[in-house]
Parts: structure tokens; C-alpha cells; sequence
């Protein structure tokens, strides 16, 4: 008992020394939180909710900071100051040939390198990550034997959208055990199932598609007919296949080990002349689910978050152990890790400030299932494995709405981005009047609505990439151009527009793919 006393003294005092060299202590809340909302615009419905009937196992239930900026003291100051810089100006004069030139060297390549010489970190480890199409096969499974499984999902609303900076990816891997027979051998087959069953219980599905599958060669009736032929079904079943056949399907909620790999891209011009996501990684974002907690632990786990951010308190977080190796423990059974470019565009390991800003959307907020966002938004069943890509993609709508969700959020948040900065978005897809242009966005895909033109993709790089010079990170990482600034330097939330309830919204990140047939 002695010894645990002293580990979680170690433990407090490591994240207290850290946590003293903070220059922002609120960096958990992003800029997006500081937008005027001028009692009208709600860009705030995506992150947090309130939860009718409780049919979440995400309990937080902080729906509230749609329609009020209930920041702790320290919070109401908005520390992003890299937000009012003019950093467009600054880099106007850059020449392409030479932003182009950046953004195609594959930093990732050399990481990798280094990666494969030690152990340190080899779990990132991804061959040809710069290059998908090397990297992945058709059905999303890493050539590389890593076990990495990228899966083709609708980007959240709005600041993973390449027209507000970046474009994006995302894999997945289970555990060794979901990956081999219950005699341990390895199968992909049975990996794709388990895979498949996680997608199930994170979208509360009773049954998906899955490639033909021999249920005799498994000797497992997974389409429920009580034969044990070809079938193309799974349906939902009390535990895993294979060597995980032990283990339990939690609602909403990934099995232990469960990891995730999510880069952010530059911008790049193909031969086309179509703006690509480019071989150069601003990010790589490393998650690991490292415990199972129950969904009473779960709650009470939210239920301790509410009532820190009811009391004003700001947050802390401790680095896993070994120091800085596995990544920033969340509390709610995740690792959370992240490397950034460092002033000559090289990866390296993010620090504890930089790292802490990605708290915010993986702790503590009411969207999340298990603390993910992309995942629960996979296409469904068999044509959802695969690489990231939006061509053909229908906007969709959410779980509970009608209209497409990218239609919905311009119509709801008066713009493009939270900001209602971009001006590329405001002129294509609205009137005059700020009216959304519903029949011509219904007409466009995905890709079409959301990929900017060639010269803001460009000027989005620049304006980046002198954030990575500057090495400013801890001020603020959004890329955002023009003088328009709807957002708050100081908010005093006595004065500051509150949003009626009429303009407060339940959103469910999770989408309706059966709504339309999807082309690819």
C-alpha cells in the first residue's frame, strides 16, 4: 500500500511540474468555443448534448454549453492568440512552386525509419503512410502486416473538412487476440468479423453485411438461421470470434486494446488539377484503450467530469507510464498521443501542452461514443472498409433528422465553419442573404461540398506551415484566413448572447447510410 501511495505522489507531482509550464491551463477548450453565436448561430450542437432518455453511455450531458459560455474564470480569456495574427498577409508572397514542393516531401517516410530502428514508439509504426494507395489494400488492410484497418467514414462537422485546412484519415486495430483463431493463428477472416461486431455494438446495429463468409469452415452460425452455410450476414452476438471468443460485446464501448491511428494532411494538387490530400503529415494522433470500464463506471466517471467543470476546476491530466511513451491518460480508459512537425517539418513527439489540447474532445464532451468521433460515422458493413474517400459520398443525415447533415449544420450554424469565416463556403453554398442554397447542396457529394479551391487550399498551407516555423502551437493550430474574426478575445458571460432553446439541438454523430445508396 505504501508503494501505491507513492506512485500516485509521483504521478500528481509529474502532471503538477508539467502542468506549471502551461501556457494556456484551459487549452481543453479549442477556439471554436469563443465564436459569437449573436443568439442565433449554433455551432455548438456537435460537441455537446443533452442526453433525452438516457439512451447514451456517454452520460455527460452538457447540452447546456450549446446556449451559455460556462467557461471557469480563467477560461473566459481566449488564449489562442495565434487566431488574430495576419498570418495570410504574412504569407501571401510565398510562391507555390515552393508550398507544393513542402507539402509533397512524405515526412512520414523518414519517421518511419526511425520508428522501425527503435521500439519506443513502434506502435504508430505504418509503412508508406504517406502514400495510402501503397499503404492499404482495396479493402483497407495495411500491406505492411501492422494490422492497421483504415475504414472510409463522413468527416465531423467542420474543422476536419479540407476547405477549413486539412485533409484527414483514419485506421483502427484490435487487440492480437481478435486477430487469430482460438487456436492462435492468425485470420484475417476472423479479424474482419470481430471488426465487425465492434461496429455493431458502437452503432447499435442488430445485424450488417459482411463479405461471403463459410460459417461451416468457422463452425459459427453468424447469420442466426441455424445453419452453417455461405452467408453475407453477421448478426449482433453476446461475445467475439475467434481467440476473443471470451470476451464480451459492451454497449457503445470498444474491447480493451482497441487502438486508433488518425492523421491530418496538407493540401495538394493532383494532375487533374484537383486539390488531394498531400503525402506531408501536419499530425498524427495516437489513441489506446488500455481498460474495460462498465457502464456504471462509466457514468460515475462522467458524473466526476460534470461536477469538476460545475465547481470551475480546471483540468489535469497525467502522462501514462512510461513518462511520455504510451501517451496523456484521459481517466475514462484511453491513452491519448500525438507528434507534430517541428520547425523543419520533421515529426516529433508532441509536448504536454500540445498534447493536452486534444483532451478536450476525448474527455469532455457529451458527442463522443468511447471517446471517438470517426468510427461511429464508418459507412456501413462492407463498403465502409477501405480508405478514406469522399467521391460519390451522399450527405447523409444524422440518426433522427431528415435532412442531409452538411445541409443541416450550414442552415443551423450560418456558414462553413464554426466562424463563418470561410468565404469560399459562404458564396457557394449560400444566397446573398445568408439563406442556404438547399437544391444546389443537395445536387453535390461530399467531396464536392467540402474540398476547397485550389487557391485557398493553398494560402490554408501556407498560413499553416508558418505556424510549424514559429513553432506556436500552444497559441493556437487553426489555419484561418481573411480579417473576418466572429470570435471572442474576452468573454464575460453575464452580457455575452445566450442561444434560445429553439436553437438548441440533439445531434447523434452516428449517420443514417441507409437513407440513400451510396456510389463509389
Amino acid at each position: 500500500m505504501f508503494l501505491v501511495r507513492i506512485f500516485w505522489v509521483f504521478c500528481l507531482f509529474s502532471t503538477a511540474v508539467h502542468a506549471a509550464r502551461l501556457k494556456n491551463e484551459e487549452a481543453v477548450i479549442p477556439p471554436q468555443c469563443y465564436t459569437k453565436t449573436n443568439g442565433q448561430h449554433n455551432p455548438c450542437y456537435i460537441c455537446h448534448q443533452s442526453h433525452p432518455g438516457k439512451t447514451r453511455v456517454n452520460s455527460l450531458d452538457d447540452g447546456v454549453l450549446q446556449a451559455t459560455y460556462a467557461f471557469s474564470e480563467y477560461g473566459e480569456k481566449n488564449h489562442w492568440s495565434n487566431f488574430f495574427k495576419p498570418w495570410e498577409k504574412q504569407t501571401q508572397d510565398i510562391p507555390r512552386k515552393e508550398v507544393l514542393a513542402y507539402v509533397r516531401q512524405d515526412n512520414y517516410g523518414e519517421f518511419y525509419r526511425e520508428l522501425e530502428k527503435s521500439s519506443e514508439h513502434r506502435y504508430i509504426s505504418l509503412q508508406h503512410l504517406g502514400y495510402p494507395t501503397q499503404a492499404f489494400d482495396a479493402q483497407g488492410f495495411a500491406r505492411d502486416g501492422s494490422n492497421w484497418v483504415a475504414f472510409n467514414y463522413k468527416p465531423v462537422p467542420s474543422g476536419f473538412w479540407p476547405t477549413n485546412g486539412s485533409a484527414d484519415d483514419v485506421m483502427i486495430r484490435l487487440d492480437a487476440k481478435f486477430r487469430q483463431t482460438e487456436s492462435g493463428e492468425a485470420s484475417r477472416e476472423i479479424y474482419l468479423l470481430n471488426l465487425s461486431l465492434v461496429e455493431l455494438t458502437i452503432k447499435e446495429f442488430d445485424r450488417l453485411d459482411i463479405p461471403a463468409t463459410d460459417e461451416a469452415k468457422l463452425g459459427v452460425d453468424l447469420n442466426g438461421d441455424g445453419k452453417l452455410g455461405i452467408t453475407s450476414i453477421l448478426i449482433k452476438r453476446k461475445n467475439y470470434l475467434g481467440g476473443a471468443s471470451d470476451v464480451a460485446l459492451q454497449r457503445q464501448m470498444y474491447p480493451k486494446g482497441t487502438e486508433f491511428l488518425h492523421t491530418l494532411r496538407y493540401l495538394d494538387i493532383n494532375a487533374e488539377g484537383d486539390v488531394v490530400a498531400a503525402p506531408r503529415l501536419k499530425e498524427i494522433r495516437y489513441s489506446k484503450k488500455y481498460k474495460d470500464l462498465t457502464e456504471p463506471a462509466m457514468r460515475y466517471m462522467y458524473n466526476v467530469e460534470q461536477r469538476e467543470k460545475d465547481q470551475g476546476r480546471l483540468p489535469k491530466y497525467a502522462w501514462a507510464k512510461p513518462v511520455e511513451k504510451a501517451g496523456m491518460n484521459n481517466g475514462m480508459g484511453w491513452y491519448l498521443q500525438s507528434w507534430l512537425e517541428d520547425a523543419s517539418g520533421k515529426l516529433r513527439l508532441a509536448d504536454y501542452e500540445e498534447n493536452f489540447f486534444c483532451m478536450g474532445c476525448h474527455t469532455t464532451v457529451g458527442t463522443t461514443i468511447d471517446q471517438s468521433f470517426s468510427f461511429p460515422r464508418k459507412v456501413d458493413g462492407v463498403k465502409g472498409w477501405g480508405y478514406i474517400d469522399l467521391a460519390g459520398m451522399k450527405d447523409v443525415p444524422n440518426r433522427n433528422e431528415t435532412e442531409g447533415e452538411y445541409l443541416t449544420y450550414f442552415e443551423r450554424v450560418g456558414g462553413g465553419d464554426e466562424f463563418r469565416q470561410n468565404q469560399e463556403m459562404l458564396s457557394l453554398w449560400f444566397d446573398k442573404a445568408i439563406k442556404v442554397k438547399k437544391d444546389v447542396v443537395k445536387k453535390a457529394d461530399v467531396k464536392t461540398l467540402i474540398t476547397p479551391s485550389v487557391e485557398r487550399a493553398m494560402a490554408l498551407n501556407k498560413v499553416y506551415w508558418q505556424i510549424v516555423k514559429t513553432q506556436s502551437f500552444s497559441q493556437g493550430r487553426d489555419a484561418v484566413l481573411g480579417d473576418l474574426r466572429n470570435v471572442f478575445e474576452q468573454i464575460d458571460p453575464e452580457i455575452a448572447p445566450v442561444l434560445p432553446a429553439d436553437k438548441q439541438y440533439h445531434y447523434d454523430l452516428r449517420l443514417n447510410w441507409s437513407s440513400v445508396e451510396q456510389s463509389r
